[in-house]
């Protein structure tokens, strides 16, 4: 031969990147080792620093941990953090730091490997890691709660680990306080929502969690050191701030309220003299008759909030039965009736709709019945004629003059009560026979002998 043999192909350089890749990803083991030993260092550089003193992170380490951050969502990277003791090393870093951002991104790296199962009740069954999470709700720091909130509420969702996480949170006193103070006093939107959503998730898992936190008190020492707010009032300014910003945030407290109203505690505590159930009666029926049922809004508008609608008209109608304890409600509901017989009719509406497509020769099968809308029908109905039931003769006479009971509203009652509530028709129709006999006579023609 006039030349030696060719080299072998230069395979080493496909292998060394296939051993380097995390699963089936491209992400780099090296660059993902070396980047969380780098945040082992600026945890260390910060516990050198002044107890007092704020750390900034560079934009180069920022962009690093952010990158991290998100490669966390692919199950093979959360996975491989997970086998590398990550979350030992983030609850480290997280207990150091005295930075903000890096406490941040460090929960939100965790609440990024704990929406898969499996590392899930890995990161879960760290007792330490639990306690420290839980302690983080007393952070003043909106970005890092909303994270915190985010990773609680991703663990409770998961069966196999909520029992543990109720248990946690029955145990640590100060997470009820905690998140009191952040429904209270935040104007973060997206941090009340979060909290929203997680105390939604947590009574409707837990009715022993929802009966201790709505009638917990403070003890001397609390009270002493720093006074924090009801659970019932602190909702009812989460809601506030909600109105007018995220109706889907807005939904999810309603439904907290709706859930209070399902046990005894919770309708003692809001029914209780000089309690927040007035304020939050007062509330309420602004949302319905300002927000909701305006009369100019067409249909369309409540068939997208009939669920805010029905939460609405549920506790109002549950606070109605304690109006004894409320100074009497029934004198003050001129416009909340005006706006639950415009709910009524629009209900009316649809049904029409629906059996005029059902009974359609195009129809095909039936489709299945609007579960919301028959909820939404339900909750108007029994809060009508239990209003229906406490009028008196002299509200009888002012709705009347003021034009919430006409020919048509009273038809559309007749149509809405019968015949489950016929003794509730029958009050009014004798009522209305000695302010105005004419309106008597349509209710009187409407109620089957």
């Amino acid at each position: 031969m006039d030349r030696n043999p060719s080299p072998p192909p230069d395979t080493d350089e496909g292998q060394e990147e296939a051993v380097d890749t995390i699963g089936e990803t491209v992400y780099s083991k090296h660059w993902l080792f070396s980047t969380l030993t780098r945040l082992i260092q600026l945890a260390t550089e910060q516990e050198k620093g002044a107890a007092d003193a704020q750390m900034e992170l560079t934009d180069n380490d920022e962009e690093d941990l952010c990158i991290v951050w998100d490669m966390a969502t692919d199950k093979d990277v959360a996975g491989f953090l997970q086998e590398f003791k990550a979350a030992d090393i983030l609850l480290g870093v997280i207990a150091k730091s005295r930075c903000p951002r890096l406490t941040e991104i460090c929960v939100g790296i965790l609440g990024n490997i704990a929406c898969f199962p499996d590392t899930c009740v890995s990161l879960s069954q760290n007792e330490d890691l639990g306690a420290v999470l839980l302690l983080l709700f007393g952070d003043t720091d909106p970005p890092t709660l909303l994270e915190t909130s985010r990773l609680l509420l991703t663990c409770v969702s998961q069966k196999d680990v909520c029992p543990l996480w109720l248990q946690r949170i029955r145990q640590q006193k100060s997470v009820c306080p905690s998140l009191c103070f952040i429904m209270s006093s935040s104007t973060n939107i997206d941090l009340l929502v979060k909290v929203g959503e997680l105390m939604d998730k947590l009574f409707d898992l837990d009715e022993e969690l929802m009966r201790s936190w709505i009638t917990a008190q403070q003890t001397e020492e609390e009270e002493a050191c720093e006074r924090y707010p009801d659970l019932a009032s602190s909702l009812l300014e989460a809601a506030k701030q909600l109105r007018s910003e995220s109706s889907d945030g807005l939904e999810v407290y309603l439904h907290i309220f709706q859930l209070l109203t399902t046990i005894v505690e919770g309708i003692q505590t809001l029914a209780v003299p000089e309690g927040p159930g007035r304020d939050v009666w007062d509330f309420l029926c602004n949302v319905v008759c300002e927000d909701l049922c305006q009369p100019d809004k067409p249909s369309l508008v409540l068939q997208e909030q009939k669920v805010l609608l029905f939460q609405a008209l549920a506790v109002l109608s549950a606070l109605y039965r304690c109006q004894d304890q409320l100074h009497n409600l029934t004198e003050k509901c001129f416009p909340l009736v005006g706006s639950i017989f415009q709910v009524l009719h629009y209900c009316k509406c649809q049904e029409d709709k629906t059996e005029d497509c059902n009974d359609s020769e195009d129809a095909g099968k039936e489709e299945p019945g609007d579960v919301h809308l028959v909820a939404l029908v339900e909750t108007t109905s029994e809060f009508l004629a239990d209003i229906f039931v406490h009028i008196t003769k002299d509200t009888v006479a002012e709705m009347v003059k003021k034009g919430f009971l006409t020919e048509k509203t009273c038809l559309s009652a007749v149509s809405s009560l019968l015949p489950q509530y016929k003794c509730a028709l029958q009050h009014l129709e004798s009522l209305l026979s000695e302010t105005d006999p004419q309106l008597a006579d349509v209710v009187r023609k409407g109620i089957p002998v």
